[in-house]
């Protein structure tokens, strides 16, 4: 299951359908751009909390989900600490693999 949402999100990178790093996530959630917020596991505390806060304020999904490492790489790059999607379809096919 993992994996498979790692090639989704590498899948919607390649669409352009991604923002990464956090400045730009949190951007992305106030112009109601972003559909999906991933976090990586062991993003620091400051950046996680910044980031929940923003999603739950704007009542954006968002879940955490494997370590930095593994994120970056699922779209091409050094280690990332969150990933938004920034498509509603792209967003559906996430949320629903991860409630399977």
């Amino acid at each position: 299951m993992e994996q498979k949402v790692l090639n989704l999100i590498g899948l919607a990178f390649r669409a352009r359908k991604c923002a990464h790093g956090v400045d730009l996530i949190v951007e992305q959630i106030q112009k109601n751009r972003a559909y999906y917020v991933i976090i990586a596991t062991d993003a620091k505390d400051n950046s996680k909390k910044k980031l929940m806060n923003k999603c739950k304020t704007h009542n954006v999904p968002y879940a955490e989900l494997v370590d930095r490492r593994l994120l970056g790489n699922a779209i091409g790059k050094d280690s990332r600490v969150a990933i938004a999607i920034l498509d509603k379809g792209f967003a559906r096919k996430l949320q629903s693999l991860l409630q399977n």
